[in-house]
């Protein structure tokens, strides 16, 4: 073949496949479609779907294998966009080795490969298209914002850890809640919500056949 050669004799993958997530995180998923797809006995059996472990939200997913599972996809994830969407680090930021350090990333990992798994569930390109084009490099520009020039060689310790030290300290809290404060007392009571949580009166039926169900009056005899 005349000209260059880009081959260089090594067999290898010419692009690699996105990591699948293991059998606990697809269980989880799975009864999150059945809480809106399954049967309406599956439905009571798995309760509010806002009580049950969603993947893309890691601090739902209590359950100490299914954490551990989700760390290890969510890993596989960071590797896999590393290797597969960064070729200039200088142009393209790379998701840094310290990843579980820091959590705006984890927050953000977490939504990224959620997104991406749904890419693969989808009749046509369309899913894809939208990652490539708006998922994917506003999770990296949001992440190279954040980071700025911190962890490039080795994990740095965080640098608005004393800016937090002072919001949750004692102090500010106080001052916090004393403008709060100030605030509620610019409000009627009577106007609701205030109203709301005043205590009602209710007819609590016992069996009493005296009672008209319609109407709540007594019925006397």
């Amino acid at each position: 073949m005349a000209g260059n050669s880009i081959s260089n004799g090594e067999a290898r993958l010419l692009v690699a496949g996105f990591p699948a997530p293991g059998p606990m995180i697809l269980k989880a998923y799975y009864d999150l479609w059945l809480t809106q797809n399954g049967t309406e006995e599956e439905k009571r059996r798995l309760g509010n779907p806002a009580n049950l472990p969603h993947p893309w939200d890691p601090p739902s997913c209590t359950n100490p294998r299914l954490r551990w599972e989700l760390w290890r996809w969510l890993d596989a994830v960071a590797g896999w966009v590393n290797a597969e969407y960064v070729w200039e680090p200088n142009g393209s930021p790379v998701i840094p080795d310290c990843w579980p350090l820091h959590p705006h990333i984890v927050h953000e990992l977490a939504v990224l490969a959620d997104q991406r798994r749904q890419c693969t569930l989808a009749s046509n390109s369309d899913r894809l298209e939208n990652w490539h084009r708006l998922v994917l490099p506003g999770f990296l520009d949001r992440m190279k914002m954040r980071l700025n020039s911190h962890c490039e060689d080795a994990h740095q310790p965080w640098p608005a850890r004393s800016r937090h030290a002072r919001h949750t300290g004692p102090d500010a809290q106080r001052a916090r809640a004393d403008v709060f404060e100030a605030d509620l007392a610019t409000l009627n009571p009577d106007d609701e919500p205030y109203a709301a949580t005043r205590p009602q009166l209710a007819v609590i039926y016992d069996g009493d056949d005296r009672i008209n169900l319609e109407t709540g009056e007594l019925v006397w005899e």
